[in-house]
């Protein structure tokens, strides 16, 4: 997915987000903002994909501020929360209403100005909705005939739902080689391989790094074997704003989106109202 005219406003919104979050310093805050504004033009032209150009200036930024993850706190609280709903929907016996429950978790999303202590009460009403756009079956089809399972997750939080799912995907698939897939390091609210372990997904999957920092998947800053891994998997799940912004234009049928469409870029994108969960199948 290519820029389109509210990325600009909404990556300077994020950067300011970083910045308070790494000082109380206002002088200091000016410097960073300024910063930013001064390598804007650096970073986004036409064919700017918003989450890799944004998640390179929002490193810069960090190296700048001198603050290695600003979203540490942030994390701490929606992991618990969500760890604690999870626990308490644990019991979700059906595969197509645990994939619900793993795209209604891409709700929890700081970038967006999600407010984690809405965890609960939120997840109950979507996974009560309907999605918009609904390709499980072709997606449950794909799993039944593959041998390897690719899946990308989003933010650190909503991967204790994604376990759920990936749980039921096992259950369901036993023959099924499934890993699973976070940042190598801390960039806004998204998983890290660390977050991965820590939720015990190294119990039930074999975890990866993208080998890349940067949100998404953007396959030119990822890893050798990560890309090895990916061009042999027979399925992939992408969860998220951000990997649907870095696969999209891949054309790989191979990729199914799981995702909330948060913003109206995305919603532009996918031709959905805004709030819209789907599952898709990518474009080929």
């Amino acid at each position: 997915m290519k820029i389109h005219y509210e990325c600009i406003a909404c990556t300077v919104a994020q950067a300011q987000k970083i910045t308070e979050m790494s000082t109380e310093d206002v002088e200091m805050r000016k410097r960073a903002m300024l910063f930013l504004a001064n390598r804007l033009v650096e970073f986004f032209r036409e064919d700017s994909v918003p989450a890799t150009d944004g998640g390179r200036l929002f490193l810069e930024l960090y190296d700048f501020l001198g603050d290695d993850d600003p979203f540490r706190e942030y994390k701490r609280i929606s992991t618990g929360l969500a760890r604690s709903v999870a626990a308490e929907v644990r019991g979700v016996d059906d595969i197509k209403r645990a994939l619900k429950l793993a795209i209604a978790g891409n709700t929890i999303d700081f970038a967006v100005g999600y407010d984690p202590k809405k965890i609960g009460n939120d997840l109950l009403d979507l996974v009560s909705r309907r999605l918009y756009i609904d390709q499980s079956d072709e997606l449950l089809m794909e799993l039944e005939r593959a041998k390897t399972l690719l899946y990308l997750v989003d933010n650190c939080g909503e991967i204790y739902f994604d376990r759920i799912f990936i749980e039921l995907i096992r259950r369901e698939f036993p023959a099924l080689e499934v890993y699973v897939a976070a940042k190598e390091g801390p960039i806004i609210n998204d998983a890290t391989v660390e977050d991965l372990r820590e939720a015990g997904f190294d119990k039930i999957a074999r975890v990866i790094s993208t080998g890349s920092r940067l949100p998404g998947t953007p396959l030119e800053y990822a890893s050798p074997e990560f890309l090895r891994l990916f061009e042999r998997a027979d399925v992939i799940i992408a969860k998220g704003q951000a990997n649907f912004e870095t696969l999209s234009d891949l054309g790989d049928g191979r990729i199914f989106f799981l995702l909330r469409a948060k913003c109206p870029p995305i919603s532009r994108e996918l031709g959905v109202p805004r709030g819209a969960m789907v599952c898709m199948r990518s474009k080929f």
